[in-house]
């Protein structure tokens, strides 16, 4: 059976994500141009020691970013976004989102800082950010996270009173982990289960080489994947407001700096508009 020059060419873009990705049917839209951090801001928070405590309770503040946390480097003839994590603090985007899927590719540096000279190499990909900027630890707004952390990337962390609905299991250790089988939990700051659910399976590649995320959100419901492989499934989506859990389904993103160097490419996003059968699983 013959088959269409098309199809081949679609084929290689997904084998090969890391050439940048064209539009598709005029949806998908750029969010790094690979020229400059337009339709960016950056967010630093307090100043920090070698334990994470806060050195005074004064951020660096709002697009002031003396130490070059958020930069655009060329390496090896390709533009990346280049998180020093050297400070605590958020790249973010000025718009807001809902329902869309976004894609991007991230790989680890070499520096660590403060806190995380001698642990895991940990960013974040932040979304539904919404109210004021250092709700979290004085760096980020609140909103639903998307780990991107060494041997942990695709779990989740509810962030300033973010909230979601996730089948879990407890391991011997404790840790609740994704089960699509297992009993429903509310994961937030002020749940008995806390905010945080370790994924399912591993699907990342070795420190220093290119991993894709991919985020689909619909909805109050979202689907963390990485490499192609999906980590979790949440439902739900809130925030707590006076006690009470209230839909939270659209905002801004972030991008963590978090004391471990990281480099993004290939930031993109299209409009969704339902979360593909496969993924939900």
């Amino acid at each position: 059976m013959k088959t269409s020059g098309a199809w081949i060419f679609l084929g290689l873009l997904w084998l090969f994500p890391a050439q940048p990705l064209p539009a598709q049917q005029g949806k998908w839209g750029n969010l790094f141009d690979g020229k400059d951090l337009k339709g960016w801001d950056t967010y630093i928070g307090p100043p920090l020691d070698d334990s994470g405590k806060m050195l005074s309770q004064q951020p660096v503040g709002l697009n002031h970013d003396p130490h070059r946390v958020f930069t655009v480097v060329d390496q090896q003839g390709e533009k990346l976004v280049r998180v020093s994590g050297e400070n605590w603090g958020c790249l973010f985007t000025r718009n807001e989102y809902a329902d869309f899927h976004l894609r991007l590719m991230f790989k680890w540096g070499k520096l660590l800082w403060s806190s995380k000279k001698k642990k895991k190499r940990d960013s974040g990909l932040l979304y539904f950010s919404v109210g004021e900027n250092g709700a979290d630890y004085g760096a980020w707004m609140r909103s639903q996270e998307f780990q991107i952390e060494e041997g942990n990337c695709g779990e989740y962390w509810g962030v300033a009173g973010g909230a979601e609905d996730i089948p879990a299991t407890q391991s011997p250790n404790g840790d609740w982990v994704y089960n699509p089988s297992g009993s429903w939990h509310t994961f937030s700051e002020k749940s008995p289960v806390g905010r945080h659910c370790v994924k399912r399976g591993d699907a990342e590649k070795p420190s220093g080489e290119w991993n894709n995320l991919d985020l689909y959100c619909h909805g109050d419901t979202s689907v963390h994947v990485i490499n192609g492989t999906v980590m979790m499934v949440l439902y739900h989506s809130s925030q707590l407001q006076n006690g009470s859990l209230v839909p939270l389904t659209k905002g801004k993103l972030q991008i963590q700096s978090e004391g471990a160097e990281i480099f993004y490419k290939n930031i993109v996003i299209e409009p969704l508009i339902a979360i593909p059968a496969g993924w939900l699983n």
